[in-house]
C-alpha cells in the first residue's frame, strides 16, 4: 500500500487569469493583497522567466521525494509543483532530471520549500523553479507525503488550484475567486505609479507617493 496519501486535481485556472498576470508585477499583486507576509525565504534559480500558474500542492517529509515523483505522474500544462519540505535544506528535494520530466509534461514551474540540486541546470535554464537554497546530497525516496493538501510554504498557505505568480521579487498566492478584482487593483496601481515615474522624469513630482490615503 502506498504511504502518500492522494488528492483530487484542482480545477485549472482560467487561462485568461494565467495571460492577465504575465505581466503583473510580485510587489504590486502583494501591495493589493493588503501587504499580507505571503511566501517568504525562497529565491529564484532560474535564469530568467515568469512563473505564472495553477498550484499542484505536494507534502514531503524532511529529505525525501517520493511524493513528488508520484505527484509528476499527475502534472498537467500549466501546473506549478508547489512542495512544502518544511523549510529543510539538508537534502535537495528536486534536480536537473525531475526538472526534464516536468518540463516534458508542460509544468509552468517548482517551488520548493527546501533545497535543489544540480543547480547549473536551473541557471542556465528559463524554466522558473524558487526554493531555499542548493546542496549536492541526493534525497531518500521512502515517504510519506500528500498530494493536493493544504501546504505550507515559507510562512504562508497555498491551497491546491491557487494562482501562483513569481518573479525576480519572489512568489505570491491566492485564491483564483480573487483573481478578477485582484488584477482590477494591480491595473489600477500600474497606471498610479506610471503617472508618478511620468511626473518625476519632468521634474513635476509632488510628493503624493509617499502621502497615506484612505483603505
Amino acid at each position: 500500500m502506498s504511504n502518500i496519501d492522494h488528492n483530487p486535481l484542482p480545477p485549472a485556472v482560467d487561462p485568461s487569469i494565467i495571460e492577465a498576470l504575465r505581466t503583473a508585477a510580485t510587489p504590486t499583486i502583494s501591495d493589493n493583497l493588503d501587504r499580507l507576509p505571503g511566501i517568504v525565504g525562497l529565491r529564484p534559480f532560474h535564469r530568467s522567466g515568469k512563473l505564472v500558474g495553477t498550484a499542484l500542492t505536494v507534502r514531503v517529509r524532511a529529505g525525501d521525494n517520493l511524493a513528488i515523483h508520484q505527484a509528476l505522474n499527475l502534472v498537467r500544462p500549466g501546473d506549478v509543483v508547489v512542495v512544502d519540505g518544511g523549510g529543510d535544506i539538508s537534502r535537495a528535494l528536486v534536480g536537473d532530471i525531475m526538472k526534464a520530466i516536468a518540463e516534458s509534461l508542460g509544468a509552468a514551474g517548482f517551488v520548493i520549500d527546501g533545497a535543489v540540486r544540480d543547480a547549473n541546470a536551473f541557471k542556465t535554464s528559463d524554466f522558473p523553479c524558487f526554493a531555499r537554497a542548493a546542496i549536492h546530497r541526493g534525497p531518500y525516496k521512502i515517504g510519506p507525503g500528500a498530494i493536493n493538501v493544504p501546504v505550507s510554504i515559507g510562512g504562508w498557505t497555498v491551497n491546491p488550484g491557487d494562482v501562483v505568480v513569481g518573479d525576480e521579487d519572489g512568489v505570491v498566492t491566492f485564491p483564483p475567486t480573487i483573481a478578477p478584482s485582484l488584477i482590477e487593483a494591480v491595473r489600477a496601481q500600474e497606471r498610479r505609479e506610471a503617472e508618478v515615474l511620468q511626473m518625476i522624469r519632468e521634474g513635476r513630482y509632488d510628493g503624493r507617493y509617499g502621502k497615506v490615503t484612505a483603505p
